[in-house]
This record gives C-alpha cells, structure tokens and sequence, in this order.
C-alpha cells in the first residue's frame, strides 16, 4: 500500500496486513451440529477452539470473513485497566461485583498469555504497563477516586506523578504487568487448531434469525439452516435478541486509530487519557519497524465532526508528543456500550436459555471477549461459573441503567427527527471524485458517492433497522447510522448491525 503525503488512502488496520487469509465456503445446505457459533471475532473463533477441545460439534458462521470485523480493527490492549471504572462499579454494584470484573478480566488476560506460550504462538505478544493518566485538576481527582476504589477492592495498582513518556500529566495510575499483542496473528493458530479438532467454518454466510425450540435452528439470508443445542450469538451486536430490544439497550461509539512513525523514540507503556478527547498510545514493531499507534477521538456512531478531521486530530496529537515521521496506516472501529457498561453475556432472555449472546465490551473486547468465550464454555458444559450473575443480560440496575436509557433514547428521537427534516446542502452536479454527499434526486433525499472513476452509486438513506437517516462518513467511506450505530458501505451493504439488510439501490433513479 503506498501511502499518501499525510495519510493512506485506504482505511486498513497494520493487523490485516500481509495476513494470509484461507477462505472458506458459505453455507448452502441445511445441517446439524450441537454448537453453531455466529461472529467470527475474538468471541466467537476462542468460544469455538475451546469447545472443540472438549470434543463439542462446532459449527462457527461467520457474515464476511473471520477477523475482519472489530477484532481486526482493534488496539489490542490486552489489560484489566478499563479507563474510570472500578470506582463507578464499586458505586453503582457494590464491592463484590465490582471485583468480580477485575477479576474475569484478569483470567482472560492470563489465559490469553498461556494459550500464547503453550502454543507457541508468534503474535508480538509482550507485557506492558498500562497507564491511566489526567492532565486537568479535575481528572487528577477522579483518578484518586479511582485509585480508593482500586485500594478497596484489591487491584493492584499504583498512583504516580509522571510517566515514561514525555506528557505532563495531574496525575496517573499504573495497572503493571499487563500485555499488548498482535489479535489477528494470535487467533489464527486457534481457528486451524479448531479445524483441526473437526470444527466447521463457514464465511460468507449472514444470520438472520433463530427459530426457537428445545435444538433452535439458525437461520441464514440465503435460507440454509443449522439445528443446534445452543446458539452463542458473538457478532459484534446481536443478530438475535428474542424481542429483548438490545438496540434501545446500546449504544455505539466509533473511534480511530493512526499508526506512525516517530522521530522520539517510544518509551515502552500503553497510555490512555482520562479527559476527553480519548488519547490512547501503544508501540507494535512491523517488518522490523517500530510504530506507535495513537487511538482515540470517540463520539457515537454517525454523530462526530468530518470523520476525517478526527484522524487529524490524532495525526497533531502524534506531532505533539513524539514527532510524527509517517502515517503508515489508519483505521477506525466501532464498539457498543451497555445501559451500565458491563457486558451482556449469558441467555439472550430468561426464557431462551440455549440462546446465548455477548456484546457491549466498551472498548475492551480482548479480555472481556475471552471472558465471554470462557463463561460460554461453562454455560454449554453446564458448569458453575462465579460470573454469570455478573453479566447476565436480563440485569437492570435502576442507576445508572434508567438514566443512561432516557438520555439515550432521547438522542435517538431526537436524531431521528432530524435527519427526518434536514434539507440536503449538495447537488449531484457538484460532486468531486471520491466524495460522497446526501443529496435530492428526482425530489428524494438520497446518498450519493462519486468514485476515483467518476461512477456515482446512489443509495436510499433511510437506515434498513428502524428507519433513521444515515450520513456519509467520509474517512471511511460510508454510511453511518446516529440513531443505532449500523453502517453501510457506499454501495449500501451492510458493514455493521444492528441492521441485516442493506440500503436499497436507487441507481435506477439517475
């Protein structure tokens, strides 16, 4: 990939670089297995090698192609640190609850490492000390609420005045000994390995729906079944969720990544800010190159500024603190956030208990997603997990769950109207080559995307979940939904749910 004189083009994370990918067939027939596992991430792929392991029939279905979703355009931070939280948790679930999320995330963690050195596995697996910092008075307080919160619930952790690398700070908090790695070199082995135990693997194969009984039965777009004993629906948001309403229970955020070069050298550490805009710093060497990947610049899905201006807010940020050389890759990604910021993982509803989901990991997929595939394995086994309760997805805690409901919801209406009444500022005429622009055709508001070549694909707007207006994300070339998060590309296929169904086509219209 050649990039441009600020940044590549293309959006690609470093971890689908020079990655050989063995593709595997869609589903065409009707078959039966004991487990079939949708979403072919960090989830769905250790869900799937740890049951066959245990000499489980797997069947893992994956919409595009495994590791190509969230888990392939991560930081792939592998820590318990998970921005203020424990003292949030301690506050709204009390003392034992609190500590059991540490502690599900510092199992994942350590399962992560030895699956990596039993395996041998080469994926730039290393530890690292992951730094929490403030650079106002306001989060420096914070962090000491955070820091008494760590103290009564065991963490371990440190409170430090500065860090390795060169940005004052107020304050900051020290978690040592945790691990960064490459996800897409580590899961891989796993996916052969789950192969080679029998597993199925089939790409390509989107599902839609679940057909309720004592063996549910997947069902696909195409119309190819799998009967089962349990669903382990892992796809980043759920492609079933029983009438549980997990859209109006979530919301997405999308955020963005830039690796670079630099003219200082890295110190070492990952970093995150406690202030908003999210900062975030780690270091990954990539044929023999040392970058830094500076993430950040989070706002709900379909609601930020130009989508380019936030790589470039992330570009300065580089140029501020440790020189930038080159931008070699950028990418953005999109995560879902829970009513209370604990993940939903367990039955989909009290009723429908061989119907298992897991979303929501706010930005913590690597050991909340493997703590999600070890909670899996114990739900199919019928094993006692100390963790069910935690997460299971029927909870409702009255604070903050009710408040965080409304708020919102109320932004959901209220982008709903909006995009409803918003009058399109472009003409079809006007667009320039690789821009894309809500515009009128023929008195219909319509998306419009003029490629390198000056071929115009045109879409309807109307998002295909529940009917809000999408906007034109021009850092990554789509359609972003503001109401509920899903994204379509500009040609209007699906990229993320919660919608199953792409944009209609009005290239009749031109």
């Amino acid at each position: 990939m050649t990039p441009s004189k600020e940044w590549p083009d293309a959006s690609e994370p470093v971890w689908q670089v020079n990655k050989k990918h063995t593709s595997h067939p869609p589903l065409n027939e009707n078959i039966e297995t004991d487990v079939v596992i949708v979403g072919g991430g960090i989830t769905g792929i250790t869900s799937a090698y740890l049951l066959a392991k245990e000499g489980i029939r797997v069947v893992l279905l994956e919409a595009n192609q495994v590791l190509n979703g969230t888990t392939g355009h991560t930081t792939a931070k592998i820590t318990a640190q998970h921005d203020l939280i424990y003292d949030e948790f301690l506050n709204h679930f009390g003392k034992e609850k609190a500590k059991q999320y540490y502690q599900a995330n510092i199992e994942a963690m350590q399962f992560i490492k030895q699956t990596v050195e039993k395996n041998s596995i080469s994926c730039t697996f290393s530890e690292q000390d992951a730094y929490l910092y403030a650079t106002t008075p306001d989060y420096a307080r914070k962090l000491t609420s955070e820091m008494r919160a760590y103290q009564q619930l065991g963490i371990e952790g440190e409170f430090v005045n500065s860090m390795p690398i060169d940005i004052s700070i107020k304050a900051g908090i020290v978690m040592k000994n945790q691990a960064q790695f490459d996800p897409v070199a580590y899961l891989t082995p796993l996916v052969e390995a789950f192969l080679e135990k029998g597993g199925q693997l089939y790409e390509q194969t989107v599902a839609i729906d679940v057909q309720k009984g004592t063996k549910p039965v997947v069902v696909t777009k195409n119309g190819a079944t799998v009967t089962c004993n349990h669903v382990l629906a892992c796809s980043h948001f759920p492609f079933y969720d029983g009438n549980a309403l997990y859209f109006a229970r979530m919301y997405a955020e999308a955020s963005y990544v830039v690796a670079a070069s630099t003219k200082k050298k890295f110190p070492g550490g990952m970093y995150l800010s406690a202030e908003d805009p999210k900062r975030s710093l780690r270091s990954h060497t990539f044929n023999g190159e040392k970058l830094v990947l500076f993430g950040g610049e989070s706002h709900k899905t379909g609601q930020g500024n130009r989508l380019s201006d936030h790589y470039k807010a992330l570009k300065f940020f580089g140029e501020e603190t440790l020189g930038i050389e080159k931008v070699t890759y950028r990418w953005s990604a999109e995560d879902f956030y829970t009513l209370d910021k604990l993940p939903y993982i367990g039955p989909v509803t009290n009723g429908q208990e061989n119907v298992l989901i897991a979303t929501g990991f706010h930005k913590w997929g690597m050991t909340n997603g493997t703590a999600a595939a070890l909670l899996f394995r114990d739900y199919v086994l019928a094993n006692d997990n100390p963790y069910m309760d935690l997460f299971i997805p029927s909870r409702f805690y009255a604070d903050p769950s009710m408040k965080t409901f409304l708020v919102q919801n109320a932004d959901v209406a209220g982008h709903f109207v909006k995009g409803k009444l918003s009058i399109p500022k472009k003409k079809l005429s006007e667009l320039k080559d690789d821009e894309g622009a809500v515009v009128r055709v023929n008195g219909k508001r319509a998306g419009a995307y003029k490629d390198s070549e000056g071929c115009i694909h045109l879409v309807d707007t109307t998002c295909t979940h529940l009917y809000c207006e999408v906007e034109w994300n021009d850092g990554d070339r789509t359609w972003d939904c503001p109401c509920h998060g899903s994204r379509f590309g500009y040609d209007g296929k699906v990229v993320e749910g919660p919608a199953d169904q792409p944009l209609a086509n009005l290239s009749d219209e031109l």
